[in-house]
């Protein structure tokens, strides 16, 4: 089972990536504690192709290490389908923000997000119920001052 869950990694490292479209991102951030690099593989919430803005949420919220260890420090890299960018800004998406996505992702796919609530923490109805933990992150291309 954990070979499963590790394989888009695999993939990424392989650089095919753009075989999981963009369904998923690749994230590498730096370890909080060791300043190691570290790597995860998340779902895409949603994309904005004129901003480039991926969003990913992050179902145990603050107690999740990647979350942990981009508040602490920074994301090194994001790949997503046949892109890839170098250090990534990122923000935390405010409350009301993460709800409007979680209700939309739940409207969208129903029967997807019925699944989802029974394997991760996320709120059954999210339009009503408290979020507990559940965070949302939005990455977009770094640019550098003077260029945009």
């Amino acid at each position: 089972m954990l070979h499963a869950l590790r394989a888009p990694r695999w993939v990424y490292r392989r650089d095919l990536g753009f075989l999981l479209g963009k369904r998923f991102l690749y994230l590498a951030h730096q370890g909080r504690l060791t300043g190691l690099r570290r790597e995860t593989v998340l779902e895409v919430a949603r994309l904005d192709h004129e901003t480039g803005e991926v969003v990913v949420v992050a179902a145990w919220g603050n107690r999740a290490d990647w979350v942990r260890n981009i508040r602490a420090g920074r994301a090194l890299e994001l790949r997503i389908g046949h892109l890839r960018f170098a250090e990534p800004e990122h923000r935390f998406l405010p409350a009301e923000e993460c709800r409007s996505l979680l209700v939309s992702l739940s409207e969208t796919h129903p029967l997807g997000w019925r699944l989802l609530t029974t394997v991760f923490p996320l709120p059954p109805d999210p339009k009503n119920d408290d979020l507990g933990p559940v965070r949302a992150v939005a990455f977009r291309p770094h640019v550098p001052a003077g260029t945009g």
